[in-house]
């Protein structure tokens, strides 16, 4: 009787652990069969030569060896890593610094700014890609407004030129993620007490001090956030390119997603493609759980 009493005390309140498992199983079971199953189905064809009308041969670790050894292949995730300037770092840096100031001095309309900051969040991709290409064409508002400056020699066809269509593209990406990492920053600076500014600044620290001892280790779960959005947006960036460059001028804009889209359903190499898809996908997970490590571990 004493053992069963303790062993009934060692036991969790409430309902069986094995209770617990049923609530998650429809989630689970949803998950498993639109997430894992085409997971591993890509995997599998990955190691495949398959065009995806005729009979499949075995390819082994060949496409992802293509993936290491062929500069057309290793070429969209070098133009992916320039992305991430764009996508990631700027927008972090730009919405941190606008944090700093917005938090050291007080502006009237802030709920107006920060509605319009976070405005390309809400639009689809599409509609900004669409808009933006109208803005960057040869015959469109930047150039018309550098020849109206008297800055004529300065237009270009922004995304038909080899050196400036990548960062033009990478210059969208950046607009359109500053808005979150800013509202991201703003709502985690609200949570940092006043009282740490007021001490700061009797010590005498300036708006550099202040930052770098108050407000950047007040945001960092905020930081972490941000980064893990943008990496992901900007290495599984399909849409934005498809729009704007379709991988070109060349391949001077191609990315891994649109490499993926293209290998797979215009040019027949669908094992080439699942390799770089199941590439892709280590790679953004290997970038989140160092951004999700690095913050834990500044934490502890």
């Amino acid at each position: 009787m004493r053992r069963f009493a303790a062993r009934y005390r060692r036991q969790a309140p409430g309902e069986p652990r094995a209770v617990g498992y049923l609530y998650i199983l429809p989630a689970m079971a949803v998950f498993g069969v639109f997430l894992l199953w085409p997971l591993g189905q890509t995997a599998w064809l990955s190691l495949l030569h398959w065009d995806g009308l005729t009979r499949a041969t075995w390819a082994g670790a060949d496409n992802y060896r293509h993936l290491l050894t062929d500069p057309e292949l290793r070429a969209p995730f070098a133009h992916a890593a320039v992305l991430l300037l764009f996508y990631a770092v700027l927008p972090v840096a730009i919405g941190l610094l606008l944090t700093a100031a917005l938090t050291r001095f007080r502006i009237r309309g802030m709920t107006f700014f920060r509605t319009v900051l976070f405005l390309p969040q809400v639009l689809a991709m599409v509609v900004v890609g669409v808009a933006w290409r109208a803005v960057l064409a040869p015959d469109g508002l930047l150039n018309d407004t550098l020849r109206t400056l008297g800055m004529g020699g300065l237009t270009r066809s922004w995304l038909g030129d080899h050196t400036w269509a990548l960062p033009a593209v990478g210059s969208i990406g950046t607009w359109v993620e500053t808005g979150l990492c800013l509202v991201l920053f703003l709502s985690g600076a609200q949570r940092i007490p006043r009282e740490l500014y007021e001490a700061a600044r009797i010590d005498g620290a300036g708006p550099v001090r202040e930052f770098f001892t108050v407000t950047l280790p007040g945001l960092r779960a905020e930081i972490a956030v941000a980064l893990t959005l943008t990496l992901v947006a900007a290495l599984r960036n399909f849409d934005l390119i498809y729009i704007t460059t379709s991988g070109g001028p060349g391949n001077a804009t191609s990315v891994p997603a649109y490499e993926v889209y293209r290998r797979a359903f215009e040019t027949g190499e669908v094992g080439s493609a699942s390799a770089m898809g199941i590439t892709l996908t280590a790679v953004i997970f290997a970038l989140t759980m160092v951004v999700t490590r690095l913050v834990e571990g500044r934490r502890r």
